[in-house]
């Protein structure tokens, strides 16, 4: 009866990765779909916002791109090669204080800003009083200029965790060869540490501009007519479903590009570091600085910290205990517990997922499986609005031709379509951590288990699991921030009554009631924390 299960299993096995991948590329083939209608209302819409609102969006989109892609560069590249290359007191601290701004959700510190800086805020206010100058100090926050302040602040860490990979792993032993040789430190760090850092700088930039393109609730805050908020605006305002997906349609197209762009230079990465493995880096001495060098170092590494973490920190905690009204003690709780809930269920889903597909492509390698592989991969960089437009659109379709049809209530009134669209953008996160730990497995275990008769599940019950905990925990931790932390999608998809911190923080902030979205924005500060301890854990064991 076991063989005929295991046969069975076999046979059934193309047909789950077949599903697998319709799944989790439905809402990515719905948007492409949605060009079939290039007829009717939806092309006059996209006609007239393609001659008024459209260049706006793609010229907002471009300037905020290149101000973050310029941001996160200076700021990840800098930070990376003093802690790396340098020696100071306090650069054992700084390499893990660095990373906390990772923490922090990019809307929760527009929150803070927009409260501390604009015209009405405490340090204007201060300032004018300590002047005697009665109008406006700078420009307002919520403008493109703020926006971009945001998202450097927030996403340089992904610059300076790569740059920083890369900088240890083959800079410090080739600098010290050109330190021996006569090299002054200047050409050292230009001819050397700078290009080799290159690819690195690329992946992180990528990274950042993905997630600045896929960001909702700072465009909406700031009212930044970005192509996410005018894909719910098609959406929620004019009432036309396909032009949203259209204008998806090419926020898609856009990350694509950048998508290829972080993995051409994930492949260089690789490629430098495979042929520096053999150069060690055990003779490598950093430069000791002194004095005002040290000052410096001090201020660029701490800067990044304190605007990015603790200053908006501190705002919302003073924002928080300024409050004049009773917290909402009792209704946070049911907030956290539904993100609890939510989050849980879905990293549970999605670590499950991929160790079942990881598992059956490495004993059953073939092509199906690896497209299938590729497809789950792809959900990360697919922003959150593009998921929901492609959720939503089918249900319209269904609803059309049958009227009587339940769908749409399954996917809205429930946490049905919430957990689908969480499992399309995340289990890539889950999938990446899981191939991760089985790269760090040799095959010949494999084969020593089916030597001894152990074969099928038994193999991953009994082998591959205990040498997967470790990496399945930081999976389930990466997937449970992610969603505890997700906008756009739980905003619209999110059934009646059962609001999540996140929401509930954009929503108390926009109506200017900062005090009370103080208290879910914290918790979410708090959440974002767990996986910045995990990454202060692997730089500690990383060596320097």
């Amino acid at each position: 009866m076991g063989r005929l299960g295991a046969r069975l299993f076999s046979g059934l096995l193309p047909f789950l990765y077949l599903l697998l991948a319709l799944t989790l590329v439905l809402p990515v083939l719905a948007v492409l779909g949605s060009w079939l209608q290039w007829s009717g209302p939806s092309a006059q819409i996209l006609r007239e916002m393609g001659q008024t609102v459209l260049p706006e969006y793609a010229l907002t989109s471009l300037g905020l791109c290149l101000m973050v892609a310029l941001g996160v560069t200076l700021l990840g590249l800098a930070t990376a090669t003093l802690v790396t290359l340098f020696d100071f007191p306090g650069r054992g601290v700084l390499e893990w204080l660095l990373l906390l701004p990772l923490a922090m959700p990019a809307y929760v510190v527009a929150y803070a800003y927009t409260d501390f800086l604009q015209f009405s805020g405490p340090l204007q206010m201060a300032l004018r009083e300590s002047l005697g100058w009665q109008g406006r100090l700078w420009p307002d926050v919520r403008s493109l200029w703020g926006a971009a302040l945001v998202f450097t602040l927030t996403l340089y860490p992904y610059v300076y965790l790569l740059a920083r990979t890369a900088l240890v792993e083959r800079a410090s032993g080739l600098m010290e060869a050109a330190r021996l040789l006569g090299a002054p430190l200047s050409r050292r760090i230009r001819e050397i540490a700078l290009p080799l850092a290159r690819p690195a700088v690329a992946a992180g930039v990528a990274l950042a501009l993905m997630e600045t393109l896929a960001d909702f609730g700072v465009s909406s805050y700031f009212g930044i007519q970005t192509f996410t908020a005018g894909i719910y605006k098609a959406w929620l305002s004019m009432d036309n479903p396909v032009a949203a997906a259209q204008l998806a349609t090419l926020l898609l197209g856009v990350v694509v590009v950048l998508l290829q762009l972080e993995q051409q230079a994930q492949k260089r990465m690789r490629f430098n570091q495979g042929r520096g493995a053999r150069q060690g880096t055990a003779d490598a001495q950093p430069v000791r600085l002194t004095g005002g060098a040290c000052l410096l170092a001090w201020l660029v590494c701490g800067l990044p910290v304190l605007l990015g973490f603790v200053l908006p920190v501190g705002i919302m905690l003073s924002a928080m205990l300024g409050e004049t009204t009773a917290l909402p003690w009792a209704r946070f709780g049911q907030w956290a517990l539904t993100s609890l809930r939510l989050g849980a269920f879905t990293a549970v889903l999605a670590v499950g997922v991929a160790l079942a597909l990881a598992f059956a492509v490495r004993t059953r390698a073939n092509g199906l499986g690896t497209l299938t592989m590729r497809l789950v991969g792809l959900g990360y960089a697919i922003p959150g609005a593009v998921v929901v437009v492609g959720l939503l659109l089918p249900v319209g379709w269904i609803q059309k031709t049958w009227p009587d049809s339940s769908a749409g209530a399954w996917l809205t009134a429930t946490s049905l379509g919430l957990v689908w669209a969480y499992l399309v953008r995340f289990c890539a996160v889950a999938l990446q951590s899981v191939q991760s730990g089985y790269a760090r497995i040799p095959l010949s275990l494999d084969d020593s288990a089916r030597m001894l008769g152990v074969t099928g599940w038994g193999l991953m019950q009994r082998v591959h699991a205990p040498l997967l905990k470790r990496t399945s925990l930081a999976a389930l931790l990466l997937v449970f921030v992610d969603v505890m932390k997700e906008l756009p999608v739980t905003l619209v998809l999110r059934p009646f009554n059962s609001d999540t911190l996140a929401v509930v923080a954009y929503q108390l902030a926009r109506d200017e009631r900062l005090g009370e979205a103080a208290l879910p924005s914290l918790a979410l500060v708090l959440v974002g924390l767990l996986p910045v301890i995990l990454l202060s854990r692997t730089l500690r064991q990383t060596p320097a």
